[in-house]
């Protein structure tokens, strides 16, 4: 896994260096994912981390379970869309959307606006990806398309269950269900890693990389928000509804958010998201 920590002179500039956006474009391209650390306040990520357990407990109570396979201890839950609970470094970081620009081109925009859960006591999800390939029947994989922007309000490590990745499997063109021969066959080419990060980091990743959640053994929910950042081309109708109040975080900002604005609450986020 590629690891690139933002240095101090980067810090002050408000922009990564040529270098590292370059290292994190190739990174994404060849293995599919990257890791940006130190570009998040961790005081906004407190804020977030102490309503979000809160949430936890209720999706749990309910035993509303997400995600793929739909299993015990996986929730579908994402941060609160409203103030005080938006913070620009998260929905508008400007070093991810260096990054997503360079990747991706001008007129990127974000389809999703939500996350996972990963409770203590867990099990392990299926192996999957979150999207295919755009066209079937190819002989090489097309370029990036779309990334997922996965940011957690904690250090993830394989104690509280940090996602499993398989490196490169986005360029997989076979067109078969990741069935157990077809991982046994990838696992002799590139065997998974795990997305450990610190906290104020960011796991950038390739839609169609192979992926799934795993056991949390520690005594604490892991929370991952995520959002998905598109070629300007692969348009959705849909829009993301945010509770007005927080437009300030989202302005001047090169990537379109995508935004609605709503004035109505929007107290139904954790069982019915507007994403």
């Amino acid at each position: 896994m590629v690891v690139i920590t933002a240095k101090q002179s980067e810090l002050n500039d408000g922009k990564l260096s040529e270098t590292h956006v370059k290292k994190a474009v190739e990174a994404i391209r060849v293995d599919g994912c990257v890791i940006i650390e130190n570009i998040i306040n961790h005081k906004n990520l407190d804020i977030l981390r102490e309503r979000m357990d809160a949430d936890s407990q209720k999706l749990i109570k309910a035993e509303k379970w997400g995600g793929a396979g739909m299993l015990k201890g996986h929730l579908q839950q994402g941060p609160p869309p409203f103030a005080p609970f938006i913070f620009r470094d998260i929905v508008a970081n400007h070093y991810v959307i260096q990054v997503t620009n360079e990747l991706l081109g001008p007129g990127i925009y974000n389809n999703f606006y939500n996350g996972n859960t990963n409770c203590p006591g867990s099990s392990t999800q299926p192996l999957h990806r979150d999207s295919d390939h755009l066209w079937q029947k190819q002989k090489v994989a097309h370029p990036t398309a779309e990334v997922v922007v996965n940011i957690s309000p904690q250090d993830t490590s394989e104690d509280n269950g940090s996602v499993e990745l398989w490196p490169g499997s986005h360029l997989d063109v076979s067109g078969r269900k990741i069935d157990e021969a077809h991982e046994a066959e990838r696992r002799r080419i590139a065997p998974p890693i795990r997305g450990s990060a610190k906290k104020g980091s960011v796991l950038i990743r390739d839609m169609r990389l192979w992926h799934r959640g795993v056991p949390n053994t520690s005594k604490e929910p892991r929370h991952m928000i995520a959002m998905i950042h598109r070629i300007h081309w692969l348009r959705s109708r849909r829009r993301l509804k945010y509770q007005t109040g927080c437009e300030a975080a989202f302005e001047n900002s090169k990537l379109d958010h995508n935004a609605e604005f709503v004035s109505e609450e929007l107290d139904d986020y954790l069982f019915n998201p507007k994403f």
